[in-house]
């Protein structure tokens, strides 16, 4: 059982724990845990934090955080819980960190936030196919209301697919519930179909969504069996004019084959991740006007960055209190996760 006020402090780079915690979050940390100065650890590896680190029971990490390999958590015996204030834990967690039993948790769902209203954005702009006009603004009288009679055109009668169920898939089908004239299609071998009817969508397989997809957004996991899932075949089968929008993961799209895709003018694509990321500067997915590519600007920024901050303090609040954490992750469920 936890104590009231457990020893902790803040394990991240210094811009991130300047840009998470405010004056009233740090005060809330203090509030929450037996902080000793200093609250931030930038580097857990420096010199000198021996005894800051073997009386640590909890440790709020971000962006710059190490990973808890066996060395690492050897200095840290009585560390027993890692609230992560950011989203994947892959790349700080090991096999040693899982044997210990150390609890850890993510602020996924508060990053999912920000990445859903990018992408309904993207989704409500790519109707109205806005984005090529941005990047190749057409000049002349005659060319304002050349567009008015294509049926290509338009957030009425529309599909909308979305590849993955998770957090932000789950988001983008709730945040696309007001908008009657879009229809929601979500492909997912682990989706609950109950779970995705009742936000208004419906199931079906990916070869059954990608000729009605008038916008194909994706949202599924950085695994193996998800490298290059939309490629050569499923681009192909996309109805003229349709949309690729992928704020998930790069690896999820062949860049190559959309690149031979788009150049036909006959789809568009929003990029806010890519593989590798940045592209190199000679891709020619930079040169396509129908390809908006912007710098991973789907998640946390500025401001919002702060909600991840407040999840890992809720979490620090349920872990103080002995109650449930409220978004643990074990090893079994980052499997399936991003």
């Amino acid at each position: 059982m936890p104590s009231s006020r457990p020893r902790a402090h803040a394990a991240m780079s210094t811009e991130a724990f300047e840009l998470l915690f405010d004056d009233s979050r740090r005060r809330r940390f203090a509030e929450l845990a037996d902080v000793r100065t200093p609250m931030h650890l930038p580097d857990l590896t420096a010199p000198g934090l021996d005894e800051l680190l073997a009386d640590v029971e909890v440790l709020i990490t971000s962006w710059g955080a190490p990973r808890f390999d066996a060395a690492l958590l050897d200095r840290m015996p009585r560390l027993r819980a890692v609230l992560h204030a950011a989203g994947s834990i892959r790349h700080h967690v090991s096999e040693e960190f899982w044997e210990r039993g150390i609890r850890i948790t993510t602020a996924a769902d508060a990053n999912a936030v920000p990445v859903a209203e990018f992408t309904l954005a993207m989704i409500l702009l790519a109707g109205k196919r806005v984005l090529p006009h941005v990047r190749a603004p057409r000049i002349g009288a005659a060319d304002w209301n050349d567009n008015l009679l294509e049926l290509s055109i338009g957030n009425l009668d529309r599909t909308v697919g979305l590849v993955g169920f998770s957090r932000i898939g789950r988001r983008v089908a709730e945040l696309l519930r007001p908008f009657a004239g879009l229809r929601v299609l979500v492909a997912d071998p682990f989706a609950d179909p109950g779970e995705v009817a009742a936000l208004g969508a419906e199931l079906v397989p990916l070869e059954r969504m990608l000729p009605q997809a008038n916008v194909l957004s994706l949202h599924a996991p950085a695994l193996p069996s998800t490298h290059r899932m939309i490629s050569v075949r499923e681009l192909a089968a996309l109805p003229d004019a349709a949309t690729v929008i992928n704020t998930a993961r790069g690896s999820l799209l062949d860049h190559d084959a959309l690149a031979d895709e788009c150049r036909t003018g006959r789809i568009d694509a929003v990029l806010d991740v890519t593989d590798p990321e940045p592209l190199p500067a000679d891709s020619p997915l930079f040169r396509l006007p129908n390809v908006t590519i912007t710098p991973h600007r789907a998640g946390s920024l500025g401001t919002e960055t702060r909600r991840l901050a407040d999840s890992a303090l809720d979490e620090l609040a349920a872990y103080a209190s002995g109650a449930p954490l409220l978004h643990p992750m074990d090893a079994v469920s980052l499997v399936r996760s991003a």
